[in-house]
């Protein structure tokens, strides 16, 4: 249940800040933060990571709907695994809805976060796949150590 009170939050947090900057400033405008190391910069994509695929609604909404229905899935069937397979999923189902909501509503994903040493703009339901990614890598390259450990402690 806390997972999905995770992705629910991640999705409120991704919806709430692109609605601000949208009411708060115009596309391109970019106000300093850390002076010219972090800014916040009105972005409006209409595609998918790094602009790829721009033009293409019909695909990225699908391939994600797909992805999310295959989330959801993976997510109820591996039951009783290890606490970063339930966050990992949850992370990446959530941000996969924050930026699906964009595109069915306004056709872009608003995008937010500009950080000089990191080229591509990005926003909360972003760091929610990447941050949801990198624990699923943890889990596959951990997950057996974990679940091996969790049954000897309690044997």
């Amino acid at each position: 249940m806390r997972y999905y009170f995770l992705g629910i939050l991640l999705v409120a947090l991704d919806q709430i800040t692109k609605a601000a900057v949208r009411a708060n400033m115009f596309v391109g405008e970019s106000i300093p933060v850390i002076g010219e190391f972090f800014q916040l910069t009105h972005v409006e994509n209409s595609g998918a990571a790094f602009s790829i695929l721009s033009g293409q609604r019909m695909l990225l909404v699908v391939v994600p709907v797909i992805g999310i229905a295959f989330a959801l899935w993976y997510f109820h069937r591996h039951k009783g695994d290890h606490w970063t397979l339930y966050c990992s999923w949850s992370l990446i189902i959530a941000g996969g809805v924050g930026n699906l909501i964009d595109r069915l509503a306004f056709g872009t994903v608003t995008d937010m976060f500009d950080f000089s040493i990191f080229p591509p703009v990005f926003n909360v339901a972003d760091i929610g796949v990447t941050t949801g990614c990198a624990l699923f890598i943890l889990y596959v390259l951990m997950g057996d150590r974990w679940k091996k450990k969790k049954n000897t402690n309690f044997a």
